[in-house]
């Protein structure tokens, strides 16, 4: 049976757009790409499907949908730019059974260009139809906030760049059905570069507030009053708050080598923030130390090794760093954390802590990485002989703060 809409691609960009398009009423396949997984519910996943969503292994039945969504993963190849061969993949799949009229659109993150440059000339040549003139192309920026409850797709305001004014109201209906507000920028480029902008805006702000938690533990100030108070400002100031990482699938792009000039306070940023796992240990050890222990043979407990709280996801994830130092100090690493009941570094599997009472009492340091719900951060500053919480999460003098 035709479907309104295919999602191709089923990873933490595809199933959410595939969930909204769904709760929306739209007719919707999912065409996995890789061995993606998303940041759905086992329950929401039943309910999308229960809702109609049908996900297919046939490629022949995306040339019966009269909307493609591309939302292959673009990780960070051997250069640190987007890897844009599961796009490529999709691409041609789409391409070999694409019919004319069809609005193709892409979501994955991507350097400016790609929509006209890369994908286009995929989508012709596989197909023998014209961008623009026999189907539209567009490019529409993901703005997935995973476990985000207050902003879903529904009412994020949805940018579409298209590659002619008529691609652009094509693509726009399709996600006018979707959300409540569509905006409309001049181009795919323009679309794509908003992608940029607003991941780069992010990891900028997160390293200056990371410097400033190193600045301010220098200086003996607590930062996270310093926060709290310049938050309320109601204008000029958005709070952000360090952590000892970034994580997530964002990359941050200085685009050095593939534009005429680079984005230094970009690529600054990105040295300040791969700075902070190897910052976490060296406060680690200091701790240890103050209190008359070695890091060598010390017992680490690691809470929280997602990248986010709350998500299962470890997407660059700092803890992986951060846990591989410690190893290599020569201290006995544990974790804890009720979304990952099995975890690796480097092909080797971690100690899983099952009491965490017991655990952080017994560990001569428990590092907080992610505040999830579950945590009683109160209770855990009362049993563990000493915490470090690099999230700020813990109440006041509870822990030792990044």
């Amino acid at each position: 049976m035709p479907a309104d809409l295919a999602v191709i691609g089923l990873g933490h960009l595809g199933l959410p757009l595939a969930q909204a398009a769904v709760a929306a009423g739209v007719s919707t396949l999912g065409y996995k790409t890789g061995p993606e997984s998303g940041p759905l519910t086992p329950a929401e996943l039943r309910r999308m499907l229960s809702g109609g969503f049908r996900p297919t292994t046939d490629p022949v039945e995306l040339g019966r949908v009269r909307t493609a969504v591309l939302c292959a993963p673009t990780p960070p190849g051997p250069d640190g730019a987007h890897d844009l061969a599961q796009v490529a993949s999709a691409a041609r799949t789409l391409a070999a059974h694409l019919r004319p009229h069809t609005t193709v659109i892409l979501e994955s993150p991507v350097h400016p260009g790609t929509t006209d440059d890369f994908l286009r000339p995929l989508l012709e040549e596989g197909s023998g139809l014209r961008a623009g003139r026999d189907f539209h192309l567009a490019y529409s920026p993901s703005r997935v906030d995973p476990g985000n409850r207050d902003f879903t797709p529904a009412n994020t305001p949805k940018i579409i760049g298209g590659l002619t004014p008529a691609c652009t109201e094509s693509a726009a209906a399709f996600y006018g059905r979707l959300t409540d507000k569509v905006v409309r920028a001049r181009g795919p480029r323009e679309a794509e570069t908003v992608q940029l902008l607003e991941t780069n805006y992010r990891h900028v702000n997160i390293a200056l507030v990371n410097e400033m938690a190193v600045l301010c533990h220098d200086l003996g100030v607590d930062l996270w009053d310093v926060i709290r108070c310049a938050e309320t400002k109601p204008f000029g100031f958005q709070a952000f708050r360090p952590g000892p990482g970034v994580g997530g699938h964002g990359i941050p792009q200085d685009l050095a080598g593939r534009a005429p000039r680079s984005l230094r306070m970009v690529e600054l940023a990105q040295q300040v923030n791969n700075h902070m796992p190897q910052y976490v240990i060296r406060r680690a050890a200091a701790l240890l130390n103050e209190h008359g222990k070695s890091a060598r043979a010390a017992r680490v407990l690691l809470l929280g090794v997602t990248y986010k709280a709350d998500l299962a996801d470890q997407q660059g994830t700092p803890a992986h760093e951060i846990a591989l130092r410690l190893m290599e100090l020569g201290a006995s690493v544990s974790y804890h954390d009720p979304l990952v009941p099995a975890w690796n570094v480097l092909g080797h599997p971690v100690p899983r802590a099952d009491s965490l009472y017991e655990a952080a009492a017994d560990a001569d340091l428990t590092i907080l990485l992610q505040p999830h719900r579950t945590y009683d951060l109160q209770g855990l500053s009362v049993k563990a002989q000493l915490l470090l919480d690099t999230r700020g999460a813990t109440p006041t003098g509870a822990a030792h703060r990044l």
